[in-house]
């Protein structure tokens, strides 16, 4: 680590990165962007590692999730707050069902930057540079719009720390409390079949915590009743914004990243010899790595020691994200060589990026049949090879968007797409199929667990 600094990135060959046409105004913002506060702190980063080591040890699973892509005009406290009531409603289906603790960790404050298929999109004859995420351009396809901003990377920060500021609130505040676990059912779930199952879970819920009550134990006396923690993660794939937020620990000298308690790797920015994979193996934040079906055997070994070459658990999360049709052509491979070569690595299936397709409309939507049939590989695959399937990553939403198909509580037509398509780049799942899928999954893990 003697030749790694936050800038040694810069020297290394990058993807996926923006044209910026004023390289001097771009440098003063990255300068501002180093003399503020960071948005976490080591020692929250530190905490998440060793929830992390629990999930690797097969003590407790990972929820990650939230939007696509934030968006700078989207935002707003009603918006923030329905994704926590979700990834509440989600956890608390999956510890109470899946009989195990959850580790919740959002895509959020700070999931502003996308990596694209191309660098330009062509609509109608005429070409633009592609929309890379509010931190970079804007969606408007016309060429103002698609020129990149240095100045975008102020306004991230500043809406990731005003995020990130409520989400503590909603933690700390009284939402958390598991006396309010009726209240965390959003309004459109409560009307159909699905809330009715919540609402059924959330009673036998309100009947322990009575018994609980009854026996001195309450929220006021145990804080593990009373409040949470929802960590913060994004793909870190505009590496100036990162490195202006990368900090030295005065506690224990190391680096760690600020903007996030987490950070990944995107499939199409891991190679082994570029920017990405310098930047990561400095900071000591638990990280993750998205692994997609071109993924070798011998690449991945060779990721997973240039990562955490320490093999310390908790340290890396290897997301899987294959597709329903290819996870099992090419996970298992993978699973056994990381078994046979005893690496310490989180598993966590990420079962949206593979599944994308474009429906008749023009739309691009992915089908929650698909989704839900990657999960339940997932698992399977781990069961045969006796590893633990420790995870789940999704783009999701707490509001009532119709950008994913099918489900049995949110019956999205490709035809219904056009009605609540609000996403700013890829189709997130609504807060009905993603509980409906946090109640599969919960059977499946209740499953998984035994002889754990």
């Amino acid at each position: 680590m003697n030749n790694w600094s936050p800038s040694s990135w810069r020297d290394f060959p990058i993807k996926q990165q923006p044209t910026y046409a004023d390289l001097e105004k771009l440098a003063k913002v990255e300068a501002e962007l180093a003399s503020y506060p960071p948005l976490i702190f080591a020692g929250e980063a530190r905490s998440l590692k060793n929830k992390l080591a629990d999930v690797v040890n097969g003590k407790s699973f990972l929820l990650q999730g939230g939007d696509c892509a934030e968006s700078f005009n989207a935002f707003n406290a009603n918006n923030i707050k329905d994704l926590f009531k979700v990834m509440m409603q989600m956890a608390v289906v999956l510890t109470f069902s899946g009989g195990c603790p959850v580790v919740k960790v959002g895509r959020v404050a700070g999931q502003f930057a996308k990596p694209r298929s191309a660098d330009f999109e062509e609509l109608n004859g005429i070409s633009l540079p592609s929309y890379r995420g509010d931190i970079v351009n804007g969606i408007d396809f016309e060429e103002k719009a698609r020129i990149p901003k240095p100045k975008k990377l102020l306004k991230a920060y500043n809406q990731s720390a005003a995020t990130l500021n409520l989400l503590r609130a909603f933690s700390r505040g009284g939402m958390a409390d598991l006396n309010q676990v009726h209240s965390w059912n959003l309004d459109f779930v409560k009307d159909n079949t699905l809330g009715e199952k919540y609402e059924q879970l959330a009673t036998k819920i309100a009947e322990a915590l009575n018994f609980m009550k009854s026996c001195g134990i309450t929220s006021a006396n145990t804080n593990q009743l009373s409040e949470t923690t929802l960590y913060t993660s994004h793909e870190a794939l505009l590496l100036n914004y990162e490195e202006a937020l990368t900090r030295k620990d005065s506690l224990t000298g190391d680096w760690y990243n600020c903007s996030a308690h987490m950070l990944w790797i995107g499939d199409r920015t891991r190679g082994l010899n570029d920017a990405h994979i310098e930047y990561f193996r400095g900071i000591k934040n638990p990280i993750g790595c998205k692994v997609g079906p071109s993924m070798q055997e011998d690449e991945l070994i060779r990721l997973i020691d240039a990562l955490n070459p320490e093999n310390e658990a908790g340290r890396l999360n290897l997301i899987v994200r294959m597709g329903a049709e290819k996870i099992g052509d090419h996970f298992p491979k993978l699973l056994a060589k990381v078994k046979a070569e005893g690496r310490n690595v989180l598993w966590s299936s990420d079962p949206m990026h593979g599944n994308t397709i474009k429906a008749e409309n023009g739309y691009k939507t992915r089908d929650f049949a698909a989704i839900l049939k990657e999960v339940e590989q997932f698992f399977q695959i781990h069961k045969a090879e006796g590893t633990y399937a420790g995870g789940i990553h999704l783009e999701m939403t707490g509001q009532n968007v119709t950008e994913c198909t099918g489900s049995c509580s949110s019956a999205v037509t490709q035809e219904a797409l056009a009605s609540r398509y609000h996403t700013q780049c890829d189709p997130r799942l609504n807060a009905d199929q993603a509980l409906e899928l946090a109640f599969m999954i919960a059977d499946t893990l209740k499953e998984a667990r035994k002889g754990l």
